[in-house]
Parts: C-alpha cells; structure tokens; sequence
C-alpha cells in the first residue's frame, strides 16, 4: 500500500503557472491536483489521451471543445482526447480539482 499526502507534494512546474501536484504516476495513468486560486485560470489546451476531472473542493467553470458549465464537489467531468478545454475560478474561494489523465500521455499537452 502507499499513502500519498497531497499537501506536502512539491508543485510541479507547468504552463499554466498554477499550483499543480503529480498525485500518481505510473505506466498506465497520472493524476494531479490542481488548486486555482480566485481569479486564476487554466489555459486552453489540447491533451492527447481522454482525460477526467472530479471536483475536490468549491465551484469552478470548465470549457470544452464549445461548452461551459459550472461545477461542484463530487461533480466528475470527462473531457475526451484532442478536445480544447480549460478551467476557471471566478468564486472568491480556492477550487481544487483532480485531473486523471487515461492512459498515460506519451507525448505533451499543447497549450493553444
């Protein structure tokens, strides 16, 4: 068994210059926490696997391809290959969200 403590993770430097923690990586998948600040935002960008997002924590605004919902927690979202999508924090509190990316990427993410 391995136990992971999220908080004491180093942030993972990444393009979109946000607090972003690798809570698993193995050969078939990886999982990061992204936690956005008020007003802080993901850039539009393009993965090349399918990818799902379950909300840990406050209420965020996901775009993909051209939809846009608002989201909560135990809210998960699945965003397919190849499709542009971002997130936004427009609340006044924090909004952390897990990112599980399936299967592993081999090549990188495209910011557009």
């Amino acid at each position: 068994m391995q136990i992971t403590d999220i908080a004491s993770l180093p942030i993972g430097k990444n393009p979109h210059n946000v607090d972003a923690r690798v809570a698993y990586d193995t050969d078939n998948a990886v999982a990061v926490v992204i936690t956005l600040q008020p007003g802080e935002e993901l850039k539009k960008h393009i993965t090349p696997v399918d990818v799902f997002f379950y909300v840990l924590e406050g209420m965020g605004i996901v775009e993909i391809g051209d939809e846009t919902e608002e989201v909560g927690p135990d809210m998960l979202v699945e965003s397919p290959a190849k499709i542009p999508h971002r997130w936004f924090n427009r609340s006044d509190s924090v909004f952390r969200v897990l990112v599980v990316k399936v299967p592993k990427p081999t090549t990188g993410t495209q910011i557009l």
